[in-house]
């Protein structure tokens, strides 16, 4: 079932349990994936999907931060509510040895073994995790450290 039908689902179970939270966060998220899908005049497609997602829980981190740091936490709090939900709809985080052997195999078709080539082997760790949301500068600090 596509991202969209299922949102719209929640949508609707939100609204009818009267989840304020839950309703909004979804609203939110199911705006950003009509808005990507009408900027690229195309259906979306998974890896599409993801990316947005992706977006979104990194704002969602960034405004916590900001909020903890301007002593908000009430608004930290929400912001972290609305990053639970949307990892909700996220497929399965790939696991370090899926991420360790991304990275093996991405070292050894690249060849490369100085830092300074570092964004190709990032870049080929990257694709060959597509479909399974990864966090770039984890995977950066990771190729960093395999390659120091």
């Amino acid at each position: 079932m596509a991202l969209l039908d299922v949102l719209q689902k929640e949508m609707v179970t939100a609204m009818k349990a009267r989840d304020e939270v839950r309703l909004s966060a979804v609203r939110m998220v199911k705006a950003a994936l009509m808005k990507e899908k009408v900027d690229s005049m195309k259906e979306l497609d998974e890896a599409a999907e993801i990316r947005v997602l992706n977006s979104l829980m990194k704002q969602r981190l960034e405004a916590a931060g900001m909020f903890r740091k301007g002593g908000r936490e009430e608004q930290a709090a929400k912001e972290e509510s609305e990053l639970k939900i949307i990892e909700s709809f996220l497929p399965a985080a790939a696991t370090e040895e899926e991420i360790a052997a991304a990275i093996g195999a991405a070292l050894a078709e690249t060849g490369v073994t100085s830092l300074k080539q570092m964004g190709a082997v990032v870049s080929t760790a990257k694709a060959k995790l597509a479909g399974k949301p990864v966090d770039g500068k984890a995977l950066a600090d990771k190729v960093r450290a395999r390659l120091s």
